[in-house]
Order: C-alpha cells, then structure tokens, then sequence
C-alpha cells in the first residue's frame, strides 16, 4: 500500500513504533473487523479501531440512540437521541477517519443472517448486552473460524478475552457451558454501569484487535482479564478447553445456529 501524505502523517505514531512499522499498518489499513453493538462496549472500541485506520468496521445494532445511553456510549451526542446508533455510529467515525470504510447493519443479528454478516471479516468483537447474542455470536465464530473478541461490563467491573478455538483456545462455552436463566444476572439498565468502565473494557478489545491484526503481543487466549474499578485493579483468570464442551470439545453436540430464548429464573434476586 502506498500511504498518501496526509495518511503517513494520520499514523505517523503508529509508523514509528517498530512493532508496527509502515507495513504493520498496512495490515491495519487491509484489516476488516465487525463490532456487534453499537452501545458501551462497542463506542470505544470503534472510536479506537477507526482512528488506527482499520480499513473496514462493521456495526450491527437494531436500536436507536436513547438518553439514557449518552453516559457511557460516547459514540453518540445529545442531538443523536431518537437516530438509529448504527448511523449516528457511522457519521461519528466518518468524521473521525474518511479513510475507513464503515458498514451499519440495523437489524437483529438472528441464526439466520449472522453467518453472512460475519463471513468477510477477519475479527469480531462482542459488545453485545444479553445472553442470547453472546452464545449465538460466539457458535457463529466457531464455525466460522473467526477470533472472538469479548467483553462484558456491570456496575463496577467489566472482564476481556479472547476466544480462537481454531487456534486450539477455548470458545465462550468453555468458561460459560450454559445460557444462564433470564434476570439471573441483572442488566446494567436494573444494576447499572459506571461509564468509564465500559470505555476501559471496549478500549481493550480494541488493543486486542489490533494486536491480531499486527500478530504482536501475548494475546488473551485462554485468559480472562477482569477489571475492578473501585480498586483500580485487574487480576486474571485462567480458561482452559473444555474437552467436553457441547460446541468445541470431542464430542460436539452442537452443529448448527439456534437463536437462543433465556429461561425463566426460578430464584428471586
């Protein structure tokens, strides 16, 4: 790739890092990367990866820009509420790097479209809010053999990893094997969500994205980073392979794409 003046200048503290180089960041420019969810998680992660000149971002989300979400999904402005995030996400980034070329995908990710949404990309990061889309998207990259990048986030703590069962890593299932009961675990509009903490967790996948892209770094393969912020802390916790994973172990059981319906939760909380 021939950088244009304007472009060596953009990535100029990119260029001069050994690591990345003029050719590192020729993989960024040719790199395709998919964010599911426009929200906390996937604000900052795309804010990121647009400014470091991924040559193409991906977003899928179904839902419009809500008051309530401007305290940690800097994506969008007050003059947003009421937009569809996916083109309030899109006008955002374009202003941020023209070089990037941003496709909105404003529709429910299903079992049905996920396989076609995904297939061009090299990476996927995960900012999805519920259940349902973190099993479905993490099934989807398996066999579709495509790095998973996710993240999670509540009240003060948000956690980082990175599924590559191709690579011989663990997929989401191995540290979650089942889809909890719905209200199992509360939503961060029932519990709530310090802002910076989504900004921390989604600028993290974003690191990891790029590190992949780049193959530099130790990669958080196998290992879960969990952040607490009332301590300023971070301690990891290791994920082994499930043998006996239903989707990535010896004897799968899972061989296609569901949409999955959470169960009533028996307990109170």
């Amino acid at each position: 790739m021939n950088f244009t003046e304007e472009q060596i200048m953009r990535y100029s503290r990119h260029i001069i890092l050994k690591e990345v180089g003029g050719k590192g960041q020729d993989k960024i420019c040719k790199a395709k990367v998919f964010i599911m969810g426009a929200g906390g998680l996937g604000s900052p992660a795309a804010l990121y990866l647009s400014a470091a000149g991924v040559g193409t971002i991906g977003i899928a989300d179904d839902d419009v820009v809500d008051l309530s979400n401007l305290q940690r999904q800097i994506l969008h402005a007050t003059s947003d509420v009421g937009k569809a995030k996916v083109f309030s996400a899109e006008e955002t980034l374009s202003a941020i790097n023209p070089n990037v070329k941003l496709i909105a995908y404003k529709e429910r990710v299903t079992s049905e479209n996920v396989r076609e949404i995904i297939r061009d990309y090299d990476i996927v990061l995960d900012g999805s809010d519920n259940f349902p889309t973190r099993y479905l998207i993490n099934d989807a990259c398996f066999f579709a053999k495509k790095t998973l990048i996710s993240g999670s986030i509540l009240r003060f703590d948000g956690q980082v990893t990175v599924f590559k069962p191709h690579a011989g890593g663990p997929c989401y299932r191995c540290l979650y094997p089942e889809i909890p009961p719905a209200g199992f675990v509360p939503s961060c509009s029932e519990a709530g969500i310090l802002g910076p903490v989504a900004g921390t967790i989604g600028v993290l996948q974003a690191t990891e994205a790029l590190k992949e892209i780049l193959g530099i770094g130790d990669q958080l393969i196998g290992r879960l980073s969990v952040f607490d912020a009332l301590n300023t802390t971070f301690r990891e916790v290791k994920i082994r392979k499930d043998p006996d994973c239903e989707l990535c172990g010896v004897k799968a059981s899972i061989t296609h794409l569901v949409d999955y319906v959470q169960a009533p939760c028996a307990i109170r909380i």
